[in-house]
């Protein structure tokens, strides 16, 4: 994929409403005339001839455009350069454009970056960079001491613990755990006696062989700093949620998070900035002690640069040398596949594609995008790359043009003016219900949605999730949630949908029920948390959409799509897939024959067909010379099918 050339393209905020709901395939003077959009300098014929997916427009707001500025219709050649600005009303400049002297719509538009890319960069700064904004905002609150609790992952904790407290003028005093056995005499004594090493009962007699756990040691220190804090000193705690011994909040209280619990709201004047990861849950009575809670996820497409201005994290988070490597990157495209990474998950991706393409000094953004893709896969377990494509699935062309469009909006929806960006949230698709017989392929077109979005896939059982545990299910529902955001673009498909998704029950004496209930919940939290610019789409597959919970069926959260069994023309495509795949030949009219003699036949069933033909031809050797044999051979193998199907129906009936 070379990179996709930049166009100064110059319109209204309709203008670009309208260009962003044209079609990927659509040429690109046609999509850009139709739009009403003028260029900031003429079309070369080459640009001409592209579609409208294979540049990078850079918008100009039409107000901002001085009236001697020369401006070009989409269908001007290049060869006529002669400027058109007396062909359109002309548009008065705003003070500030005036004051800024002639507009950058005058000539090709600089990259996005005039400011230079790092030449090296380490995860420290990576991270302070890219949450320059988040830093501030957090050292503010410290500089009126205020408390601060920061959700956010481990792996950038240690690189903004110290640098927030700095940089809000303060002395930051951090917990750390003493070594196993190393005892504080000092604080010992103050206690009177009884410190962590000392036994209850042993009238002040310390064990100092006795084992101390890492969250005793730390309790104790946490005890001896709150007692020693100072004016102008901010007390760091970087694992709170362990020191609360990863509750779930629900019973009551352990003695860990009853003895933290005490200790923090002893010292209420006390300065505090703590951590915990998205993962584990603080009990809400703990996080109460703190003034403002702020959560820190994925990267920002734009990030603080040099003077203030904000620059795409593309620019900011890749090095000259990494940039001369992937030849291509886009800062759109790049930063779809980066949204949900942590900026020191991102210079690790960075550095595992420098290695895997390390003999390989032509490589493309394509190169860079599938090799983030494999290194994210690598993060959880569960997430996969897909290898089934809309083609690959025969029939459903009504479900699969739907499909494409609303993956179309999820694309397009980036583009649109900064004054619609309150509308992306409900603009972009966040999840689909696939309902239908079974066997009729509903797993294979999520997987084919997620090849659309190039992105991952976990396939996860209803059942999976239930545990008899309470709140266990809810922590494996926002687990999962969470590394689809680290993976996007993401799809998560939730199999035997409605064994997690139920009509909620109000009674109050139904223990399953109410688990059932809260599970629920958590679905319906994690997806009202969508980010518009973090692709991911959740889709549940089920064939009783009858008792699916109302609420996941609004419009805003999953749309439904019946995927019945295929009709005759259907299952021909479908025929001619699956023929092609297992090197059958059905020419000569057998491939209409078998679609007419299938009536009721699934997408799986078709395939069963194909398989033990393979079987049979290839591997047992069964004579098929010629289309008779071929035929009889189907034949045989249909009414085994056949036969096979009407026992099952027969079974289901008998009982």
């Amino acid at each position: 994929m070379t990179r996709r050339p930049r166009l100064s393209v110059i319109g209204s905020a309709d203008a670009r409403r309208l260009l962003a709901g044209c079609h990927e395939d659509t040429p690109l003077t046609e999509a850009l005339a139709g739009s009403g959009c003028l260029l900031g300098q003429p079309l070369s014929a080459d640009l001409a001839a592209l579609p409208l997916r294979a540049i990078q427009p850079d918008w100009i707001d039409i107000a901002a455009v001085r009236p001697d500025t020369p401006v070009y219709f989409p269908s001007v050649p290049a060869g006529a350069s002669v400027p058109v600005a007396d062909q359109r009303p002309r548009v008065e400049p705003t003070a500030a454009v005036a004051a800024a002297g002639p507009s950058p719509a005058s000539s090709a538009p600089a990259e996005p970056a005039s400011v230079a890319r790092p030449v090296d960069l380490t995860p420290e700064t990576a991270t302070q960079v890219a949450y320059r904004h988040d830093v501030n905002e957090v050292a503010a609150f410290l500089r009126a001491d205020l408390s601060v609790l920061v959700i956010c992952e481990k792996a950038v904790v240690r690189y903004l613990a110290e640098h927030m407290v700095r940089t809000a003028g303060r002395e930051p005093r951090v917990i750390q755990a003493s070594p196993a056995g190393e005892i504080d005499t000092e604080a010992d004594a103050d206690d009177g006696g009884r410190g962590a090493g000392t036994a209850p009962g042993a009238g002040g007699l310390a064990l100092f062989n006795a084992p101390v756990s890492m969250g005793q040691r730390e309790m104790t220190q946490l005890r001896d700093e709150l007692r020693a804090l100072k004016e102008l000193q901010v007390l760091i705690i970087p694992h709170l949620d362990l020191l609360a011994g990863g509750a779930e909040g629900f019973g009551p209280a352990s003695t860990d998070v009853r003895e933290l619990t005490e200790l923090l709201y002893a010292s209420p004047e006390a300065v505090i900035l703590a951590f915990a990861d998205p993962s584990l849950t603080i009990p809400e009575v703990l996080a109460a002690r703190f003034s403002r809670r702020l959560s820190i996820e994925g990267t920002d497409r734009m990030v603080p640069g040099p003077g203030g201005t904000a620059i795409p994290v593309e620019r900011a988070l890749i090095t000259e040398a990494e940039a001369d490597r992937f030849r291509g990157i886009d800062d759109t495209d790049f930063y779809k596949h980066v949204a949900g990474l942590n900026p020191v998950r991102i210079r690790q991706a960075m550095r595992y594609a420098m290695l895997v393409h390390e003999s390989k000094p032509r490589a493309t953004a394509s190169d860079l995008h599938d090799t983030i893709r494999t290194f994210k896969s690598h993060l959880a377990t569960g997430f996969q790359i897909p290898d089934t494509t809309f083609d690959q699935i025969g029939g459903y062309e009504d479900v699969k043009q739907e499909l494409r469009e609303a993956l179309h909006i999820m694309a397009q929806v980036q583009h649109l003016p900064e004054e619609d960006g309150k509308l992306k949230s409900s603009l972009v698709p966040r999840g689909f219900i696939f309902h239908g017989p079974a066997g009729t392929g509903k797993t294979l077109l999520a997987k084919a949605v997620a090849s659309e979005m190039r992105g991952t896939i976990q396939v996860v059982s209803g059942p999976e999730l239930t545990s008899k545990w309470v709140g266990e299910g809810e922590r494996k529902v926002r687990d999962l949630f969470a590394e689809a955001r680290r993976n996007a673009p993401s799809v998560i498909v939730f199999d035997e949908f409605d064994s997690i998704a139920t009509r909620r029950s109000s009674s109050a004496d139904d223990g399953g029920s109410r688990a059932a209930n809260a599970m629920v919940a958590q679905i319906l939290t994690e997806m009202d948390g969508f980010r518009p610019e973090v692709p991911m789409i959740v889709i549940g597959t089920t064939n009783r959409l009858d008792i699916i919970d109302p609420a996941l069926l609004r419009p805003s959260r999953f749309r439904s799509f019946h995927v019945s069994l295929p009709d005759e023309d259907a299952r021909l495509q479908i025929i001619r897939v699956h023929a092609a795949a297992h090197r059958i030949d059905v020419g000569g009219g057998l491939a209409e024959a078998i679609a007419k003699g299938t009536e009721g036949w699934n997408g799986d069933e078709l395939r069963s067909l194909f398989r033990n033909a393979y079987v049979a031809k290839w591997l047992r050797h069964v004579p098929a010379d010629d289309p008779s044999d071929l035929a009889r051979l189907l034949a045989t193998l249909a009414a085994e099918i056949g036969r096979s199907k009407e026992g099952q129906h027969v079974s289901r009936g008998g009982h």
